[in-house]
């Protein structure tokens, strides 16, 4: 459940971006304290359907918008590093560990090939 309550919460924290609303705008527009709609953004409030609703009313989007998490390549330049951290956690973690090995030795060989490239340019 934390993995999908981060992701609603780093969506709801990019349309909240895209709109160039402050947390504290935010929190203003939809009756909530700002310290709640932190707490959504960063996955650790359980955020109830009626919040959600006052949120995605306040950002002007249809609430089943905060359920569109898309891929990376969507999310835009406004998303932060740890967002797309917390993403990543999210997607290993129901793999197996051998997956999980599997996509380290991946992303190792990737860098590898990077760090290659950088020194010979």
């Amino acid at each position: 459940m934390a993995d999908f309550l981060m992701l609603v919460g780093a969506r709801i924290k990019q349309l909240r971006i895209q709109k160039g609303l402050s947390q504290a705008k935010l929190a203003e527009m939809a009756d909530l304290q700002d310290t709640y709609i932190g707490g959504v953004e960063r996955g650790k409030r359980n955020i109830s359907l009626n919040s959600l609703e006052k949120i995605m009313s306040a950002l002007e989007a249809d609430p089943s918008e905060a359920l569109k998490f898309g891929r990376l390549d969507d999310l835009g330049e406004e998303v932060d590093k740890q967002t797309v951290l917390d993403i990543h956690t999210s997607l290993l973690r129901e793999r197996s560990l051998t997956e999980v090995r599997l996509v380290q030795r991946m992303i190792r060989d990737m860098f590898d090939t990077l760090d290659q490239e950088k020194n010979e340019g």
